[in-house]
């Protein structure tokens, strides 16, 4: 596949049950060999906060910091979907959502947003889509929010904050997400969910179930500090970068990664 990936790509992908493959990018250097590598979606992802600038959260990254990151990313996505975060406490209405999003799309040249969180956001989603923003949701661990949930922990064991997912997810889409990041899920609500949504999941630790697979680029490599139990280190066995990536591409694609001990149950 050598043409623009589009939203309609991703969706259609998982119609055709073709597995999307996502990874985060912050610089030219490595979106350029990661677009190169057929990647389908390259994130732009507020997890710059622990891996670029050595925070122990997300929360200290500011919408100035996403311009700034998926500025230097855009021009190196020749094929790639750019998908571009906004961070904590940006998007507490859908005012403020809307005129962050125009900055991450104007300015830095994002093609869709990311928003963390479920219910809450329904309003938020609706107004950013009806203006022709293209939204993806994330549910699940949320990170902006890790202070509230107590820390990074396995969210979706509980009957009811299973139940409270499955609702918000099918809202979310009802609301126009145009896709869904589960992250660190249990496998059976990852399949669940899934199989009844008709926009595609893209899985971060929530299982090969998922329509497609995103992760960190420094875990994905072997270089970040503590790399967590969903995460496999591709930059191995005599790889270079290029390799590695292209490697981790494989992998998705047919549905190798991840493997049991990457998943929760």
């Amino acid at each position: 596949m050598n043409t623009r990936v589009t939203v309609k790509t991703i969706r259609e992908m998982k119609q055709n049950g073709k597995k999307i493959v996502s990874l985060t990018a912050y610089d030219a250097s490595f979106a350029r060999v990661i677009d190169e590598q057929g990647v389908d979606v390259i994130l732009v992802g507020d997890s710059l906060g622990m891996v670029m600038q050595g925070h122990d959260s997300t929360v200290p990254v500011s919408v100035d910091d996403i311009v700034y990151h998926t500025k230097s990313v855009a021009p190196q996505c020749k094929r790639a979907l750019l998908m571009a975060d906004l961070p904590f406490m940006s998007y507490t209405d859908p005012q403020q959502a809307i005129r962050n999003a125009a900055r991450l799309m104007q300015q830095g040249g994002a093609h869709i947003i990311k928003l963390e969180g479920g219910e809450a956001q329904l309003h938020t989603v609706r107004h950013m889509t009806r203006h022709g923003v293209p939204v993806c949701a994330h549910l699940g661990l949320t990170p902006q929010t890790v202070h509230k949930l107590g820390g990074y922990h396995v969210q979706g064991r509980e009957q009811e904050v299973a139940r409270q997912m499955l609702s918000d997810a099918l809202a979310l889409q009802d609301a126009g997400a145009d896709a869904l990041v589960l992250e660190c899920v249990p496998v059976d609500l990852a399949k669940q969910l899934t199989d009844e949504l008709q926009i595609p999941t893209i899985g971060i630790g929530a299982g090969r179930v998922c329509d497609g697979q995103v992760l960190v680029l420094q875990d994905m490599i072997g270089i970040s500090s503590l790399a967590p139990k969903f995460t496999a280190n591709f930059l191995r066995d005599g790889r270079n970068i290029q390799e590695a990536i292209g490697a981790y591409v494989k992998a998705v694609r047919e549905g190798s990664f991840p493997a049991d001990e990457q998943c929760f149950f």
